[in-house]
């Protein structure tokens, strides 16, 4: 019935959307797996893109070939740059998306890849033979054969729904849990967990009084996700925001002993950094009232996403604080919020190439590996599936390293480190920040994609050279023009900085903290007239290559330093055991790891730097 595809992807969030589309994009013949062809690409949480360090990895996607970026481009409702008062290391595009759109256009996007099947039910099991997986079993008994598989669970490995002291079986609300994969997965020896994860409670919009509210539009000009020629966003929705108080705590502390959460009923740990609400008031006591995001769901809906109120206390609970937020006195329910709980793999028994260390060409992406959030997911589908493809075609794995990518960083903290609790990217856990910015990702990834044969990366190229050429030629521009006092002493004034004395270049003028170039061209025409064929955000790249010079290169100089260790291979049948004087720690860590690098075993907590120089001394080094 079926042929032997190249590539399985089983689950169609955005973990297994992005690592479809990848493989395929490669040249794979793949088949989407789905327990429900209605919920492809289905925002579960908050109907949003982007956001601190996620906008950056949502561009590193799209400048690898992934969809994530045109999706969100073609259905967003509002954008805003987050942290523009900050650094540009620190700038960080979001958008809140329709949520019907954004699942309809991802669908379309899979449906016209001729590269890509579908089928709809649950698989419930892997064939593995010889420690090679060789296609996957469904609920109805069929067996699909594959030469490689993706796993994107989600959170729908024996996934339970918590509502107070409710409990339901399943993956989503309205949707049953998976069965069987767990379970033959720790047969094979693997190592499972639990974590949860929550969302709000649904509104109806119409029974909202918005005057009670703080009212936040998105950014005036507008902007986009996708390196290619997506539309901008000309019409907003806009957001509003709200706050909790002393009353809404004092009835939701009513529920707490009905609260799955503190009666000990879930087990796994949640996300530290998107708590439930009641988290929020057990672990900040103190504080007298917590912000609340109102967000529209889509352009044609009523229906409202309360960001910041993730809850499992009963739904009467719920009901009763919400009507005791300003402007949401008369609110109508559509859901409530609740809590669920799904089975993860610990990801230190990945490699980095996301393929499992016990199975040869299955690879886990997604919430199955501990993380939270859909940029997080897409992010390691799109690797996922990359390798998949890289693997069945026996060429070396595609992996980013931390001073390439946010995704370098977080599947090596993910693999390295491994987590506890669910996995979130932040700014702060990247070391390289002002060379991983937003507006460079394309710079330092699509060439990357073009060399591993992705469709589509001709004119990517072609742009990415456009951008960096007119990058150089305003640069030197800066650094041969001269200006004198005349011609711009009377704009310092205005703007409060210090006049220049005499004749000198442009480029350290630039350099003062409140200049841009922008600014500067407004009062002076010859520079005007010299940037009116580049597009803006050519000219910001130049703005900011010049402005962070000297950190940009303190960082290269540091990658440098810390390459000479990445680029020390080890044997992946290297026998740590043998390694008498290494501490007994690190050789349990590093045999139960496998660091692909000396790089990446400096890194595993409980190995010293005198292991490493143990490890360095025995590879003749």
């Amino acid at each position: 019935m079926f042929p032997e595809y190249d590539v399985i992807v089983v689950g169609a969030g955005h973990a297994g959307c992005e690592a479809a589309a990848a493989a395929a994009n490669l040249g794979s013949k793949v088949l989407l797996a789905t327990m429900n062809m209605q919920t492809i690409a289905q925002m579960s949480c908050n109907p949003a893109m982007g956001g601190v360090a996620k906008g950056q990895i949502v561009r590193e996607i799209d400048a690898l070939g992934g969809y994530s970026g045109i999706v969100t481009d073609h259905t967003m409702v509002q954008f805003r740059m987050l942290n523009r008062s900050k650094g540009p290391a620190m700038w960080s595009p979001r958008a809140q998306s329709d949520r019907m759109l954004f699942a309809q256009k991802w669908r379309q996007m899979l449906e016209a890849h001729p590269n890509i099947d579908f089928w709809q039910e649950m698989v419930s099991g892997l064939i593995v033979k010889d420690g090679m997986v060789r296609g996957v079993r469904t609920g109805m008994g069929l067996e699909i054969p594959a030469k490689s598989v993706v796993l994107t669970n989600g959170t729908f490995l024996n996934g339970i729904i918590h509502i107070g002291e409710k409990q339901l079986g399943g993956g989503r609300a309205g949707e049953k849990a998976a069965k069987g994969i767990t379970e033959q997965l720790i047969e094979l020896g693997f190592e499972a967990g639990r974590m949860k994860t929550g969302t709000p409670p649904r509104l109806d919009g119409r029974s909202i009084d918005y005057s009670k509210t703080e009212i936040q539009e998105g950014d005036p000009e507008g902007g986009k996700f996708s390196y290619t020629d997506t539309p901008k966003i000309e019409k907003q929705l806009p957001c509003y925001i709200t706050y909790t108080n002393q009353q809404v705590h004092d009835i939701l502390r009513t529920g707490f002993d009905r609260s799955p959460m503190f009666n000990g009923r879930i087990q796994g740990l949640g996300p530290r950094y998107c708590p439930s609400i009641e988290d929020k008031i057990d672990r900040f006591a103190d504080r007298d009232r917590h912000q609340l995001f109102i967000e529209p769901e889509g352009w044609n809906t009523c229906e409202i996403y309360i960001n910041g109120f993730s809850s499992s206390l009963p739904e009467d609970v719920q009901y009763k604080a919400l009507r005791m937020i300003p402007g949401l006195e008369n609110v109508k329910m559509f859901r409530p919020g609740y809590a669920i709980e799904y089975d993860y793999f610990p990801p230190s028994q990945l490699r980095l190439s996301l393929e499992t260390q016990l199975v040869k060409n299955l690879f886990f992406a997604g919430q199955i590996n501990g993380t939270t959030g859909y940029e997080e997911a897409g992010c390691q589908g799109l690797m996922a599936g990359i390798n998949a493809h890289l693997s069945i075609n026996e060429q070396e794995p595609f992996i980013l390293k931390r001073s390439e990518a946010y995704i370098g960083v977080l599947i090596d903290d993910l693999v390295t480190k491994g987590t506890q609790e669910p996995y979130r990217m932040f700014t702060s856990r990247a070391e390289y920040r002002i060379l991983l910015r937003q507006d460079n990702a394309d710079l330092r990834l699509t060439p990357l994609a073009h060399n591993l044969g992705m469709q589509g990366m001709e004119a990517r190229m072609e742009r990415v050279r456009a951008k960096q050429e007119a990058a150089e030629a305003i640069e030197k521009y800066f650094h041969e023009t001269s200006i004198t006092p005349e011609q711009l002493n009377p704009f310092l004034e205005q703007k409060g900085s210090a006049l220049l004395k005499q004749k000198g270049k442009l480029h350290p003028v630039l350099l003062r903290p409140d200049l841009h170039i922008q600014d500067l061209r407004e009062v002076l025409p010859d520079l005007d007239q010299f940037l009116q064929p580049y597009e803006t955000e050519f000219i910001e790249l130049a703005d900011i290559n010049m402005k962070y010079e000297g950190y940009i290169r303190k960082e290269q100089e540091m990658v440098e330093k810390m390459n000479r260790l990445e680029e020390l291979r080890i044997f992946d049948d290297f026998d740590y055991r043998q390694l008498g004087s290494l501490s007994k720690e690190a050789r349990e860590k590093l045999s139960k790891i496998r660091p692909r690098t000396i790089g990446q075993a400096s890194r595993i907590s409980g190995v010293s730097p005198a292991d490493i120089s143990i490890l360095l001394v025995h590879m003749g080094r």
